[in-house]
């Protein structure tokens, strides 16, 4: 194994796989609210994150948009859709500034044809992407605004590696597909309760214990993908 990319999906392979995919990957910086993608699209490149968060999203015909999973610094963007062709399958939005390692869409294929480890385990990240959409669409449908936030602030953190979380809580409502008030109003809980502080752009983390209790299980669901991931 080897340990030489922030990232941490690149960080778990082989060193020769590594070897291989290192020369071709470049330095791309992911700035808040870029569009990476759009759904049915055609793609240039794949995206490991460093930092930062890139969310996929469906849009809706009112202009509304829900976020249906997170890629971050334990995944990767657009590497299913560089397998099987080179039309983005969603909208892709940077929510949280960082940087990334990018490689060419042909590039990215060639590797993968030359190495099955290496396909193999871009094919088991597709399907935790999937899983995590699952989870993210039973979430939505079952629990409160409450425990869908702190579900969706212990992602960030994870992802960013930080307490300190630059949001809007605009950007926070499209994204948990709800109206700004109930976002507003679910702060202004979180916050009485000592679990966030949170100032116009920015969310702090105060107690992470707590927002774990009040979370639902989608988080601690998630999560275990992701280690099952970079463990295998």
């Amino acid at each position: 194994m080897v340990a030489h990319s922030p990232n941490q999906l690149l960080a778990s392979l082989s060193a020769n796989v590594f070897a291989a995919i290192k020369p071709h990957l470049k330095a791309a910086e992911l700035t808040h609210g870029a569009i990476l993608a759009e759904a049915g699209s055609e793609i240039q490149r794949v995206y490991f994150p460093h930092s930062g968060v890139i969310s996929l999203v469906v849009e809706l015909d009112l202009g509304d948009m829900i976020e249906t999973a997170m890629v971050g610094r334990d995944g990767v963007f657009n590497a299913s859709s560089a397998l099987d062709g080179k039309v983005s399958l969603n909208k892709a939005i940077v929510q949280l500034a960082g940087m990334a390692s990018v490689i060419a869409v042909d590039r990215f294929r060639k590797i993968a044809g030359e190495f099955e480890s290496f396909r193999a385990v871009v094919i088991h990240h597709e399907q935790v992407l999937f899983a995590e959409s699952q989870q993210s669409a039973a979430c939505n449908a079952s629990h409160s605004v409450e425990a869908r936030m702190c579900r969706w602030l212990l992602r960030m953190r994870d992802l960013a590696g930080s307490n300190d979380l630059m949001l809007t809580q605009e950007f926070l409502a499209q994204m948990l597909g709800v109206r700004r008030p109930s976002v507003s109003l679910v702060a202004n809980t979180l916050q009485k309760a000592g679990l966030v502080k949170y100032r116009r752009g920015n969310i702090h983390l105060l107690d992470v214990d707590g927002l774990r209790e009040a979370s639902c299980e989608c988080y601690v669901a998630v999560k275990a993908h992701y280690e099952r991931l970079l463990s295998a």
